[in-house]
């Protein structure tokens, strides 16, 4: 492990970070396109849920391809198609074709996802992975943050085209940056073992050949409880800022500092959670933790909100709900990584993202419907619920293949 590993996953972390601004950044849009587009708060919430529908699509085949031709060529080639979608979509005023290229560009901007992850476990050695994935992981809120604190004010002021220059500009950048920095690392060496069977061999870790997912439930288990957990997740990350500005009156500028503010926090949590499961030699554990921590925040939020509590009591309950939600990501991905194995992990990292934003994106126009309908309180309790079901599902010990 040397300084030009941590160069790589600086990279990688920016690429990655890129693409959230863009995913997440939509959703930060929300009361643009409502109060000034004319769009319904669902209309809205398709629009929102098109990147990720897009994203879902395509990450498992990004991850195969990261599996044969490596991290480096879908780094470069999915930031330049981003790229190009993204600048499309500036000169766009149809509903419809605004919704594709939101659909094409978050289809291009999954490469990152997949590729960063795989980089991490293959440089980073496993008494470091954990902090090194956290810092990776820390992409997502630090691309939020990004987002917020730029995308809600240039479509204020500018309009719609202005805020996607953002993504588009961090697009161009994140292609130029993998193109020059991300090398590869050495394909892993194949060893037969006692049995005959080849075994994979990489950063310390052993792999066999055959796909993880066969004779036992772990990677369905992370899996299932990455879902329950990302459900709130993106439900906070959605609606938080039009939770403020639409619900509590705040102006699009405040509610993007709050935001900037939770998601900073979010990022800090993602590097602070990693480095615990290094030091305790476990992931499940600090994610068990996490997913009781998240339920009672979401419920204390949900009935703060019930009963009308003075602003400031329930906008910090949103930001710590918040920084909760996003705070076992890295935690998880670094656990399906270390199971799979160097030749698996990723189409396995794909599976873990696709199953994730498959939910965010079918959850997102449908609580958006129930915020129009009957109001954000019940959808904070309803989170809470789905992320106190994760809690059983954790595994009991971790498990790496041997």
């Amino acid at each position: 492990m040397t300084a030009r590993h941590w160069l790589v996953l600086a990279v990688a972390t920016f690429v990655a970070a890129s693409g959230s601004a863009f995913v997440i950044g939509v959703g930060f849009l929300l009361p643009h396109l409502t109060s000034v587009m004319g769009l319904s708060l669902p209309q809205g919430g398709v629009l929102v849920a098109m990147p990720l529908v897009g994203m879902a699509a395509a990450l498992i085949a990004w991850g195969w391809l990261v599996d044969r031709a490596g991290e480096k060529v879908v780094l470069v080639a999915g930031s330049a198609g981003a790229a190009v979608t993204l600048t499309a979509a500036l000169f766009v005023d149809s509903f419809a074709l605004l919704a594709v290229l939101l659909l094409v560009t978050g289809a291009f901007t999954a490469s990152g996802n997949s590729a960063s992850g795989r980089l991490v476990v293959s440089w980073f050695p496993a008494h470091r992975r954990g902090l090194a994935m956290g810092v990776r992981q820390m992409s997502q809120p630090a691309g939020s943050a990004v987002a917020a604190m730029t995308m809600p004010l240039l479509a204020q002021s500018y309009g719609l085209g202005a805020a996607f220059a953002l993504p588009l500009a961090m697009a161009v950048v994140s292609a130029v940056a993998a193109l020059v920095v991300v090398t590869d690392p050495p394909p892993p060496e194949a060893t037969p073992d006692a049995g005959g069977e080849a075994v994979s061999r990489a950063g310390g870790e052993a792999a066999t050949d055959g796909s993880p997912y066969r004779g036992s439930d772990y990677l369905y288990r992370v899996h299932g409880v990455s879902v329950l957990l990302v459900l709130p997740q993106g439900m906070l990350q959605a609606f938080l800022l039009t939770w403020l500005v639409l619900g509590h009156g705040w102006s699009a500028v405040s509610a993007g500092v709050v935001v900037t503010v939770s998601q900073v926090l979010g990022a800090v949590a993602r590097i602070v959670a990693g480095a615990v499961s290094d030091r305790v030699g476990s992931r499940m554990t600090p994610i068990r933790g996490v997913a009781i921590s998240v339920t009672a925040g979401l419920a204390a939020l949900a009935v703060a909100e019930a009963l009308g509590a003075p602003g400031v009591i329930a906008v910090t309950l949103g930001v710590i709900a918040t920084v909760l939600s996003v705070s076992d990501n890295g935690l998880a991905f670094t656990a399906v990584a270390e199971f799979a194995g160097p030749r698996w992990s990723g189409r396995a990292l794909g599976v873990q993202n696709t199953t994730q934003f498959v939910a965010i994106s079918a959850s997102t126009p449908l609580v958006a419907a129930v915020i129009d309908a009957i109001g954000y309180w019940p959808v904070f309790a309803g989170a809470a619920v789905i992320a106190a079901l994760a809690i059983p599902l954790v595994p009991t010990a971790d498990q790496r293949r041997a």
